[in-house]
């Protein structure tokens, strides 16, 4: 039985040093229903992004299940179904502008995970009325509220 996880993340101020971010997952096995979600201070939405993705593997416990990750951010899915990070890695993590990838301990955090299991990626339009992407944002935004 597939393990299918649903993720946001959100970032109140984003680029302020003083900024909240949080990330939220809804993890769903069959009737088994998992909520989780997390803040950071001084971040940004695409790591909150990257965040509910590393997260949500995080609790996992075993690698026997086939896993689908849904999320509104084009970032995160194209990177890794258009295997953006392919040339990163090979490129010693600069991007086509020889810049730093910016993010790259997450993304080499999520691809840890990716390698470990066995996981397909989904783009869900965001806020859209999908019943749990509209459920992973409101965990996201309960990250953000966890640190005031």
């Amino acid at each position: 039985m597939k393990i299918i996880i649903y993720t946001d993340g959100a970032c109140s101020g984003n680029q302020h040093k003083t900024n909240k971010g949080g990330w939220g997952a809804l993890l769903m096995q069959g009737d088994y229903h998992k909520e989780i979600f997390g803040g950071e201070i001084n971040t940004t939405n695409q790591r909150m992004e990257i965040m509910a993705c590393i997260q949500a593997m995080n609790t996992l416990k075993n690698d026997n299940f086939p896993i689908e990750i849904y999320s509104d951010s084009a970032y995160v899915v194209n990177c890794i179904n258009q295997k953006w990070y392919a040339n990163w890695e090979r490129n010693g993590w600069k991007n086509a502008k020889k810049q730093a990838v910016e993010n790259k301990d997450l993304w080499e955090a999520l691809l840890q995970q990716t390698r470990k299991y066995n996981v397909t990626f989904y783009k869900v339009k965001g806020h859209s009325g999908d019943v749990y992407n509209e459920k992973a944002d409101a965990l996201a935004q309960r990250g953000i509220d966890s640190l005031k």
